[in-house]
C-alpha cells in the first residue's frame, strides 16, 4: 500500500500528463503503458472527464437508425410511424428520442391509416410464410409412381364423383369439379386405367351471369378438346339475393366429365375403394412407413 501511494504521490502532475496523452489521441491501454499505471481506479481518476478519441469508439450498427429516428421525431412523427419506417422496437425508439418534444396528437384518420399500414405488413409476412410452407410441402412429394396415382385417383373419384345408390342406380362414371388441377389429375388417372379419350364426354355447368363463352374455351383448352365437341352447357339461374363469392374472371363454373359405357369401370372403382378401406384397417394401430 505504501508503494502504491508513493508511486502516485504527484497525482496532479500525473493527471496532466495523462490528459495530454489522451488529447493526443492515445487509448487507455497506451496511456497505462506509457505512464506505468497498473491500477484501473487510478487510471479512471486520471482520465475523468476526458472523452475517448474517435478511433477508439466501436461502431454501433444502430447509430444510423438512431439518427434517422431522431430526424423523424423532429418532423413530428409518432413512435408507431417511426417503427413502421425503420422496423425497430418502440423501446429503442423511446430511448433514442426521449429528450425531444412530443408531436401533436394525431387525428382519428391518421391513427386509422397507421393501423392499416401496420396490419398490411403483418398480412404480407403471413402470406410469405404461407407460400414458403406450401413450396416446402410441394417439394416433399416428388414424382408419383403409377400405383400412387392409381390410389389417388380412386380416392379422388369416391370423394367427388357420382355414386350408385340402392334407390337410384347410377353405374356410370361421372366426375364434376371446378378445380383445374383436380380435372387434370382425374384425366391422367382415366388414361392410367385404360380409358380412351374417344369415350370421354364433357359439358359445363355455370351461372348464367358469368362469361360462358370464355369458360367453355378455357375448359376446352385444358382438356385438349375442341369446344364444338362439348355437350350443351347447363346454365344456373342467377339469384340476386344470393351473395355469391365465386364471381369474377377466375370463375369458370364446373366441368362435367362423363365416361361412356362405364358401368364395368364404375363397379371396379367401387371395389377398389372397398379394397383401400380394408387395407387401411390393417395398418390401424401400427406405425405407417415414412
Amino acid at each position: 500500500m505504501t508503494e502504491i501511494t508513493s508511486k502516485y504521490a504527484d497525482f496532479e502532475g500525473l493527471r496532466e500528463r495523462a490528459v495530454a496523452l489522451r488529447r493526443e489521441g492515445l487509448s487507455r491501454r497506451q496511456i497505462r503503458d506509457r505512464l506505468h499505471v497498473d491500477n484501473n481506479d487510478i487510471l479512471n481518476r486520471l482520465l475523468e472527464g476526458e472523452p475517448p478519441p474517435e478511433w477508439t469508439k466501436r461502431p454501433n450498427a444502430k447509430d444510423d437508425l438512431r439518427a434517422r429516428a431522431r430526424e423523424l421525431r423532429m418532423e413530428g412523427k409518432t413512435y408507431d410511424q417511426i417503427q413502421l419506417e425503420l422496423g425497430c422496437s418502440k423501446g429503442s425508439i423511446s430511448l433514442w428520442v426521449r429528450d425531444l418534444p412530443k408531436p401533436a396528437p394525431r387525428t382519428r384518420e391518421e391513427a386509422s391509416a397507421i393501423s392499416k399500414r401496420g396490419w398490411e405488413i403483418v398480412l404480407q409476412r403471413r402470406e410469405r410464410e404461407r407460400q414458403e410452407t406450401k413450396r416446402a410441402a410441394e417439394h416433399e412429394i416428388g414424382a408419383l409412381t403409377e400405383r400412387e396415382l392409381f390410389l389417388l385417383g380412386v380416392g379422388l373419384y369416391w370423394a367427388e364423383g357420382t355414386k350408385d345408390k340402392p334407390h337410384a342406380r347410377r353405374e356410370r362414371v361421372t366426375f364434376v369439379n371446378s378445380d383445374p388441377a383436380m380435372i387434370q389429375i382425374f384425366l391422367a388417372w382415366l388414361a392410367l386405367v385404360g380409358v380412351s379419350p374417344d369415350n370421354l364426354r364433357f359439358h359445363l355447368m355455370i351461372h348464367e351471369s358469368a362469361d360462358v363463352v370464355a369458360a367453355e374455351n378455357y375448359w376446352a383448352d385444358l382438356t385438349c378438346t375442341d369446344v364444338s365437341k362439348f355437350g350443351k352447357t347447363t346454365l344456373k339461374k342467377h339469384n340476386p339475393k344470393t351473395n355469391r363469392k365465386n364471381v369474377g374472371e377466375n370463375y369458370r363454373g364446373c366441368l362435367v366429365i362423363q365416361v361412356r359405357q362405364s358401368a364395368e369401370l364404375y363397379r371396379r372403382i367401387e371395389g377398389w375403394w372397398c379394397g383401400i378401406v380394408g387395407g387401411s384397417v390393417l395398418v390401424q394401430g401400427h406405425s405407417l412407413p415414412n
